[in-house]
């Protein structure tokens, strides 16, 4: 997911310092891609030596082939991900390649972050539908999220790229995927384009799923799929959360402040109802 807005290292930096202090314990922080294609994620490795890295906080970072987790390795990261899709259509689009040329790619990559004692977190794309191929079967997920679990990822999360699932399409994916995987080694990400993100999450707690990906002020979206919108905003997840009485150890006025420094800079709304409640409240 990106932005077209190129934003300078010292923002990135003070974004990811800021969040540390809310009490969140996994900031996913840079992209180890191509600065040719992906202009905005050049700046990396400054991003990784300049951020305060605190105690308790991991700071995985993207890698999506061999020369990825080598730049990784190089700014002394902790935790890597690679990402495959459920679909072949985005696989070409995403990765440039099919899923299984992509599992190719990601045997050297495996293989060397475990012998460097690097943690690997997996990412399947396209769960729930996919802009090229339309509805992915569950068991194509199941499929998927094995292989990544099987090359040594240490956790899989299931993401909803399009935003186009919704609590029953849920249910059924996790349903076929839960039967073949523990439910301990999955994770879930939604995007937020068909307002279905939080039912989803609510969803996938019910399945005893406990790890949700979500996104500050709900940025992003995806270059690959038309209409995307971000991430569900971390700020509606955790009052969610707080109000079933799950304990995040975030603390959400800290994390409302962070998303409207980032929106501001931006000069883009807050994609968080809850972040916009809390603000006029204030007012």
């Amino acid at each position: 997911c990106r932005m077209k807005t190129i934003i300078p290292t010292q923002v990135k930096v003070e974004l990811i310092d800021r969040l540390s202090n809310t009490g969140l314990k996994f900031i996913e922080s840079a992209s180890f891609v191509s600065e040719r294609y992906v202009p905005q994620m050049g700046d990396h490795s400054k991003v990784m030596s300049q951020i305060k890295r605190k105690s308790g906080v991991m700071y995985p970072v993207l890698t999506p082939n061999m020369k990825g987790f080598e730049g990784a390795l190089s700014a002394n990261c902790e935790e890597v991900a690679v990402f495959a899709a459920a679909s072949e259509g985005f696989s070409k689009a995403n990765l440039n390649c099919t899923i299984e040329e992509s599992f190719q790619r990601f045997v050297p990559l495996c293989e060397a972050a475990k012998e460097k004692n690097i943690r690997i977190r997996g990412y399947v794309s396209c769960v729930l539908g996919c802009p090229y191929d339309g509805y992915i079967q569950p068991q194509v997920v199941a499929d998927v999220s094995k292989k990544l679990l099987d090359m040594g990822c240490y956790q899989v999360s299931l993401g909803d790229t399009i935003g186009i699932g919704n609590p029953g399409s849920t249910d059924s994916m996790l349903s076929v995927v839960k039967e073949q995987i523990p439910k301990e080694l999955l994770a879930v990400h939604f995007h937020d384009t068909y307002g279905q993100a939080l039912a989803n999450i609510l969803v996938a707690l019910q399945h005893g799923i406990s790890v949700v990906d979500s996104s500050v002020a709900g940025l992003g979206g995806c270059p690959f799929a038309k209409g995307a919108t971000g991430n569900v905003a971390t700020e509606d997840v955790v009052y969610m959360l707080h109000g079933m009485n799950i304990s995040t150890g975030v603390d959400l006025n800290e994390l409302v402040k962070v998303g409207e420094f980032i929106s501001s800079y931006l000069g883009r709304d807050i994609n968080s109802r809850v972040a916009n409640a809390l603000i006029a409240k204030r007012k």
